[in-house]
């Protein structure tokens, strides 16, 4: 009789020991089961080199949301970046997303100037006003080898 007590309490807390891990895996990986905060917000870039499916999204220095898928569009040939942000975000249909760089070479991701002065983007809608990112290498490149102002090295001037 003792023996299987001692299995019963070993068999209980090995189940609170199992949720404890499943609620901190779900909790820790901002992943949710229960209940969808977000809501899903396209733009179109000419180029989103360097960023990445999972990356940041900010509005005004402060993570907000995260980049969710990255395709093509193949009707307007240009990148389609679909953001997800939380539901208690107003983002109105002049907002401006950007590509940014987190330091010097750091990692990519997309801050939003969510706007305020035309009517609110609906779950699914489209910021229209878009910037690419600056290309570092591309401009490393002209000014190590005199393209800065259009001129060659070997030109006179």
């Amino acid at each position: 009789m003792k023996e299987y007590t001692i299995q019963t309490v070993v068999g209980v807390f090995v189940v609170i020991g199992l949720i404890c891990v499943g609620y901190m895996t779900i909790h820790l990986g901002k992943s949710s089961f229960f209940a969808d905060d977000y809501y899903s917000l396209y733009a179109r870039f000419s180029s989103v080199s360097g960023l990445k499916s999972g990356g940041p999204v900010e509005v005004n220095g402060i993570e907000v949301g995260k980049v969710q898928k990255l395709a093509l569009d193949k009707d307007k040939q240009l990148a389609l970046v679909e953001l997800k942000i939380p539901k208690g975000l107003a983002v109105y249909d002049d907002a401006i997303a950007t590509i940014k760089t987190s330091g010097l070479i750091g990692d990519k991701f997309v801050k939003i100037d969510p706007g305020g002065g035309g009517e609110l983007l609906k779950p699914g809608g489209t910021i229209t006003e878009t910037t690419s990112p600056t290309d570092i290498e591309e401009l490393i490149s002209k000014y190590a080898f005199g393209d800065v102002t259009g001129k060659k090295k070997d030109e006179p001037k």
